[in-house]
């Protein structure tokens, strides 16, 4: 049996950069569990769904950024023993650890949409949140001249949902700029009444849709696609509808926590089977020695990258606090939105847990668009992402 004394499951942002941020803080023994080759900066596959970005811009190999001095574990969880502190994985290892760390991301739940897997397959749908479908969204926004598009907005959980707005409003601006736009029927599902629950951000996304001339269908989900005839069936507050000859479809499929975490007894329910953890010390509510953060945590907040950047914080101090005895520090619930609103400006939307502005530049309004934030979400974030946020400096 392999023995560690800090266990983090999960190699994307959370993981890593939680991992290089306690071995700069003195822990010893630091594993991570991931089974894939690559690493993603997954805001940038926003801006290859708008032509602004390249996979070769998002994308490192994931040997390349495991800190030194961190065991990779290449290799995926089948299951997790709480009380024996144990992680076993797919390829029959079995992992005993101090300390575990939960932070292993969502999983597409294709079953939630009957046919929009097909409809993948078939190219006709397509969206930046499933990497391998990601490159297809640019061209076939952009060589459409007319015809029914329809975007989507996952329900939660999901990684950051409203930025699913990003690819939508960089094509109508597109569009608009092409001159094809008044002989597009766009249509938006929202999964909610509104884009975001922030009524300052609402009232900017609401007046960006009704100039762009979007049809928004709120409260609403497709409920199934007939993937051979190009048919959406949807559901919403005014009732059902069946969105026919779709040329294209940006839908972003539902999603889950892995099934593991819900087996092993550590989610608040089994679907989506988020792990049950304190909101503001980010521990376990049953079990002492473990934790968790990201997308897959019941952080009572929406999750997105700037929102980890709080949490690896306050968890590494937590986990150190908790050791010793001393008391922990809270997690206020801080996220951030960014949201496009054409191609060349952005409002970030930074709040709180209870949705209250929390600006990370003072007297900034989070809610206004600006060209400079949006240069910022595309080219400076990732510069900090790779050099500073995954080396446990930020």
């Amino acid at each position: 049996m392999e023995r560690h004394e800090v266990l983090i499951v999960g190699g994307g942002n959370a993981g890593i950069s939680l991992a290089a941020r306690l071995l700069r803080d003195g822990v010893r023994d630091v594993a991570v569990v991931a089974p894939q080759p690559v690493h993603r900066y997954k805001p940038l596959l926003n801006y290859v769904g708008a032509g602004e970005a390249t996979m070769a811009d998002l994308e490192r190999p994931m040997a390349d950024v495991v800190p030194d001095g961190c065991t990779w574990v290449r290799d995926a969880v089948e299951a997790v023993d709480p009380a024996a502190m144990t992680v076993r994985t797919r390829g029959g290892r079995t992992l005993h650890c101090a300390t575990l760390v939960l932070c292993p991301g969502l999983v597409e739940d294709w079953e939630a949409t009957p046919g929009l897997l097909q409809a993948y397959a078939d190219g006709w749908a397509a969206s930046t949140y499933v990497p391998g479908s990601t490159p297809q969204v640019w061209p076939r926004l952009s060589s459409l001249r007319e015809g029914s598009v329809v975007f989507t907005v996952p329900p939660e959980p999901a990684s950051c949902a409203p930025t699913a707005l990003k690819p939508l409003l960089m094509a109508c601006d597109h569009w608009r700029r092409s001159g094809v736009l008044p002989d597009l029927d766009v249509r938006l599902v929202l999964p909610a009444g509104t884009a975001t629950s922030l009524p300052e951000a609402d009232r900017v996304l609401e007046e960006a849709f009704d100039d762009y001339g979007v049809e928004v269908l709120r409260e609403a989900r497709i409920e199934r696609v007939d993937w051979d005839v190009h048919a959406l069936e949807v559901t919403s507050r005014t009732g059902r509808r069946v969105l026919e000859d779709v040329v294209f479809a940006h839908a972003v499929p539902h999603y889950r926590a892995p099934v593991w975490i819900a087996d092993a007894g550590l989610a608040v329910d089994a679907s989506p089977g988020l792990v049950d953890v304190d909101p503001q010390t980010l521990r376990s509510r049953r079990h002492e020695s473990i934790w968790a953060i990201g997308d897959a945590a019941d952080l009572a907040t929406r999750p997105s990258g700037g929102g980890l950047r709080k949490q690896v914080s306050v968890l590494s101090k937590n986990m150190s606090a908790a050791a010793k005895g001393k008391p922990m520090r809270h997690y206020d619930g801080y996220t951030v939105m960014p949201i496009t609103v054409s191609r060349r400006k952005l409002m970030l939307n930074e709040v709180d847990r209870d949705g209250a502005a929390s600006p990370s530049v003072p007297f900034v309004n989070p809610f206004k668009p600006h060209r400079w934030a949006w240069l910022f979400d595309r080219y400076g974030l990732p510069q900090v992402y790779w050099h500073r946020i995954l080396r446990g400096r930020v």
